[in-house]
């Protein structure tokens, strides 16, 4: 029998890669997953520390998986913890690590110009799909990226997810290094993705030891001001999304990616 032309092969890898669609319970499903995931990488404060009961009822409620086993065991830790441990922790493990920052063009550009750009195309993604966050937190922020998966769906919606893949993957490994019970965050979300190529692996690994590119510009293209030069990077306040008041100004970093 004679080989595929090229042509027919792409086409045939292309469509070994593609999910299978998804019935309307496994959609609602995932969809209840990605809403989870993003209130729990959330900012810990007064109002989500009350709504811990109603996430743990309703991760519980979950058909098992091994994103839910995941988040269950994520809300275990969560729900038993102190407010103000919670509220140190996720500073301590977001705002002051760089390998573990949650905003995801950072990981891809650096902070370049291309950075600005990306966070503009993503904001326009939003906008073409009627969703608009107000202003009130960068689009790249992964709880604001989550949620937009969430209302959009598996297509478009994760795009920007499968996008920074290699992102997600450094911060899990750094959460996981860490001993963060984020981890567990983190594992249900890759799970839901495509699995990571050796590529991609490879990359994450050049990442985490060499970190992204620098370049001492600002985010002008986006219209959000200045950069601090290398090794002083501040990541913007934490914002509200669906249900958590803005968070304070996070302390400066005191770590380097």
């Amino acid at each position: 029998m004679s080989p595929l032309p090229g042509l027919a092969r792409t086409r045939v890898r292309a469509a070994a890669r593609r999910p299978a669609p998804l019935t309307p319970e496994e959609a609602r499903t995932r969809q209840m997953l990605l809403r989870l995931m993003s209130l729990f990488l959330q900012y810990p404060d007064a109002e989500l520390a009350t709504a811990r009961p109603v996430l743990t009822a309703t991760v519980d409620a979950l058909p098992p998986s091994p994103a839910a086993g995941e988040l269950a065991a994520f809300a275990e830790w969560f729900t038993t913890q102190d407010p103000d441990a919670l509220e140190r922790h996720y500073v301590e493990t977001f705002d002051l690590r760089r390998k573990s920052s949650l905003y995801l063009t950072y990981y891809l550009h650096g902070d370049t110009r291309r950075r600005g750009m990306a966070l503009l195309t993503l904001a326009q993604r939003y906008r073409a799909a009627g969703w608009d966050i107000d202003g009130g937190e960068l689009p790249d922020h992964l709880p604001v990226v989550l949620e937009f998966a969430a209302l959009t769906g598996t297509g478009k919606g994760e795009a920007p997810l499968r996008q920074h893949r290699r992102g997600l993957e450094l911060i899990h490994r750094a959460l996981t290094d860490a001993g963060s019970p984020y981890r567990h965050v983190l594992a249900a979300l890759v799970g839901l993705l495509p699995p990571a190529t050796e590529e991609d692996l490879a990359a994450v690994a050049k990442l985490a030891a060499e970190g992204p590119p620098n370049e001492d510009v600002g985010l002008d293209p986006y219209g959000s001001g200045e950069f601090a030069p290398p090794g002083t990077f501040v990541p913007p306040m934490q914002a509200p999304n669906t249900l958590v008041p803005p968070n304070p100004a996070a302390p400066a970093p005191q770590e380097d990616l």
